[in-house]
C-alpha cells in the first residue's frame, strides 16, 4: 500500500493543505494520506504555536468527511522536538514490508533538506514529494544530490498546485476580525471562533 504523509504545524490547517493532499493522492494513486501535526517543530522552537490539542482537533475536523485522510498524533505524543526522520522511522515500523511512504513537503523545505536531521537515512525510508510554494523557485536538484547522494532518485517534483494560502495570514485575519471562511473548511472556521483562537496577532 502506498501512503502519503503530510506533516506541519497546522496552525491552522487550511484549504491549501487539503488541495495538496488531494492532488498528491490522485496523481500518485495513494491509498491514504496521513496528516501529522507537529509536536514541537525543531525549526520553530522559538516561535509560539497553538496548543497541540487545538491543532489536532482542527485537523480532525478538516478531514472528517474524507475516509482516505487519516490523522496521526505520533508527533504530538512524542516528547521533545519533532524530527521527520524519527516520525518516518516510527511509521515504517508500524507498516508492512511492502508499504511505501511518500512524504509531502514544499519546494522550500526540500531546498533546506541538507540541514535536517539524518537526511540520508530519511530518503532511504520514504519517497519525497515536493510541491510548489509561492515565492520559492525550483530547488537545485544537482546541488541537493551532491549534498545527499541518492536523493534525486527518491524525489518526485510537482509543478502544481501552487497554493497562495498561508497560516500566518489566516491568523492575522482572525486577529483583525476579518473572515477566513474562504481559506479554511467550515468546521475549522467555527472551531477557531468558538475557541477564541488567534484573537491577538
Amino acid at each position: 500500500m502506498n501512503i502519503g504523509v503530510l506533516g506541519g504545524t497546522f496552525d491552522p490547517i487550511h484549504m491549501g493543505h487539503l488541495i495538496v493532499a488531494e492532488e498528491t493522492k490522485l496523481r500518485l494513486n495513494l491509498a491514504e494520506i496521513l496528516f501529522v501535526p507537529a509536536g514541537l517543530p525543531w525549526l520553530r522552537v522559538n516561535s509560539p504555536i497553538s496548543a497541540a490539542e487545538h491543532r489536532v482537533q482542527m485537523v480532525r475536523l478538516a478531514i472528517g468527511d474524507k475516509p482516505y485522510f487519516k490523522l496521526s498524533t505520533i508527533e504530538v505524543k512524542r516528547a521533545g522536538p519533532s524530527y521527520t526522520v524519527d516520525t518516518i522511522a516510527e511509521l515504517k515500523g508500524r507498516l508492512g514490508v511492502r508499504d511505501e511512504l511518500f512524504f509531502i513537503l514544499g519546494w522550500d523545505s526540500l531546498a533546506e533538506l541538507p540541514e535536517w536531521r539524518e537526511p540520508s537515512r530519511l530518503i532511504k525510508m520514504c519517497h519525497l514529494v515536493a510541491v510548489p510554494r509561492v515565492g520559492y523557485s525550483l530547488p537545485d536538484l544537482n546541488g541537493l544530490e551532491a549534498a545527499i547522494p541518492g536523493l534525486a532518485q527518491r524525489v518526485i517534483l510537482f509543478d502544481t498546485p501552487e497554493i497562495d494560502i498561508s497560516a500566518s495570514v489566516i491568523r492575522q485575519r482572525v486577529a483583525q476580525g476579518l473572515p477566513i471562511d474562504h481559506l479554511v473548511p467550515e468546521p475549522v472556521d467555527r472551531y477557531i471562533r468558538e475557541q477564541g483562537l488567534y484573537t491577538t496577532a
